[in-house]
């Protein structure tokens, strides 16, 4: 007699394997999702800030032994916050205000202190100049502190136009009126800048500006960490589109009818400009 097998066997079978299936499938996806977020954490960008190693109290003295350095995403960075660069000011200063452990110290938990001066972010020697956003229309509200950029010049001299790099890899100080990471606005538009200040030479400035009043000045976004040079040719902006030579006398192939009559060999365009000349295959 053949055995006979159950059917609820067969149902039982059935769902568990569906189920180790579905079981492996969301596994395999979990560990992706996870993996590009580890990723996006890896790429951003991060700045360092001092942090309270313990919970301390208000009226807590600032000191080496109570703070350490952590590093803060960017984005998340508090535009009050204590830098590394900044702690001899703060140090020996008294909490006016409880500090969390592992939270930056800020400048307004300080009691009779308040955020350095703009000019304290400048080096000995170092001058900042703002250039207006409309003269950097290729960066307009895209920038942020911290970014690096090239100043490229296009000017005007005895009826040609040049073109060069003015600076390279300039430090942007600031973007808009301040100089902090603000969020997007409330209605949740992008940022809107009016101004970007550049951390340069007092030379360097003066060569911002006199580039401001003779010629038109536009700024290339660097990637992060990008040390690499930049040509500082003065290029005829003709030559650089392959215009340079001139125009062709040759006659174009497309012929031009003139009133009613028939077309003849010799109706053709004027002077037009070679595909050579355009760049063009």
């Amino acid at each position: 007699m053949a055995y006979k097998i159950n059917k609820n066997w067969i149902v039982l079978i059935a769902a568990l394997g569906v189920g180790a299936l579905a079981a492996i499938g969301a596994k395999n996806y979990l560990s992706n999702q996870m993996a590009e977020i580890e990723a996006r954490e890896k790429n951003k960008a991060m700045v360092q800030l001092v942090v309270a190693k313990a919970d301390m109290e208000k009226g807590s003295v600032i000191s080496p032994e109570n703070v350490a350095v952590r590093k803060v995403p960017k984005e998340w960075a508090h535009s009050g916050a204590i830098t590394p660069e900044q702690f001899g000011r703060a140090e020996g200063s008294v909490l006016a205000y409880p500090a969390s452990a592992g939270e930056p110290v800020i400048w307004s938990q300080l009691e009779g202190q308040r955020m350095p001066t703009f000019s304290a972010r400048l080096a000995q020697g170092r001058r900042a100049v703002t250039v207006p956003v409309d003269e950097i229309s290729s960066l307009s509200g895209m920038v942020e502190p911290g970014d690096l950029i090239d100043m490229v010049v296009s000017v005007k001299k005895d009826n040609r136009n040049f073109t060069f790099t003015l600076l390279q890899s300039v430090t942007v100080l600031a973007t808009g009126t301040k100089a902090s990471q603000d969020d997007n606005d409330p209605d949740g538009r992008g940022r809107q800048f009016t101004t970007i200040t550049l951390d340069t030479t007092p030379e360097d400035a003066k060569r911002v500006i006199a580039a401001r009043e003779v010629g038109r000045v536009t700024a290339l976004l660097r990637a992060p960490n990008d040390a690499s040079g930049v040509s500082r040719d003065r290029s005829d902006a003709l030559a650089l589109l392959g215009l340079s030579g001139g125009t062709s006398s040759t006659g174009s192939s497309v012929p031009v009818i003139y009133g009613g009559g028939p077309i003849t060999e010799g109706q053709r365009m004027g002077p037009r400009l070679s595909a050579d000349a355009l760049g063009l295959p």
